[in-house]
C-alpha cells in the first residue's frame, strides 16, 4: 500500500449517520470521530443525521442520500450488532445493488487483532446503490477509528495504489446509463 504523490488528491462528499437510541449530537462520540477524520483527510461531510434504531427510517435516510448527486459515499455508525434492536445492516442490504464482502471479512481481520474473537460479534459491512458507496460501522469510536484509519482512509483516497474506490466512483452507476 502506498500514496502515489504523482496523483492529484480528488476530495469526496460523505454523509454520515449514526444510528442509535440514546445518542444525541453532544454525545456522539463515533459521529463526531468520523466527522473530524473526514474532514481532516481533505474530504467534506455533506450531511449528518442521528436516527434510532428504526429499519424503516434508516432504510429511508439511506435511500434520500443515495439519490442525492452531491452524496458520494455514506457511512453509518451503530446498529451492527446483534441484538434485536440492531437493525442497521438490515436497512443497508435492503437498499445495495451489490455487496462489498470484502470489506466485512478485512474490518473483522483488524478487529480481531485489537479486540480478539470478540470481532465475531460485528457485522459491519458495505455496499454500493445507485453510484453510492455505503459502509456500515460498529457504534464504538475505536471502531469507527480502526474502520477509517485502516481501511477507509486509503480506499477513499484517490492517490491510493495498487487501486482504490474514488478511481472506479463515477462507474458505479454505468449500468443505469
Amino acid at each position: 500500500m502506498s500514496i502515489d504523490e504523482n496523483r492529484d488528491f480528488i476530495p469526496i462528499n460523505i454523509a454520515l449517520l449514526t444510528v442509535s437510541d440514546s445518542r444525541r449530537i453532544e454525545d456522539d462520540r463515533s459521529g463526531q470521530l468520523l466527522y473530524d477524520r473526514v474532514t481532516s483527510a481533505g474530504h467534506s461531510v455533506m450531511a449528518s443525521q442521528i436516527l434510532p434504531d428504526e429499519k424503516n427510517l434508516i432504510e429511508n435516510q439511506l435511500k434520500r442520500w443515495i439519490q442525492d448527486d452531491e452524496v458520494d459515499v455514506i457511512i453509518s455508525t451503530g446498529g451492527t450488532g446483534l441484538t434485536g434492536r440492531d437493525v442497521t445492516v438490515e436497512a443497508h442490504h435492503a437498499v445495495y445493488e451489490k455487496e462489498i464482502i470484502a470489506f466485512g471479512t478485512i474490518f473483522s481481520v483488524i478487529s480481531m487483532k485489537k479486540i480478539g474473537t470478540s470481532a465475531v460479534q460485528s457485522r459491519a459491512t458495505a455496499g454500493v446503490a445507485g453510484g453510492t458507496y455505503l459502509f456500515a460501522l460498529p457504534g464504538s469510536p475505536n471502531a469507527c477509528r480502526d474502520a477509517w484509519d485502516e481501511i477507509l482512509k486509503y480506499q477513499l483516497d484517490y492517490r491510493h495504489r495498487p487501486c482504490n474506490f474514488v478511481e472506479i466512483l463515477p462507474r458505479l452507476d454505468e449500468h443505469h446509463r
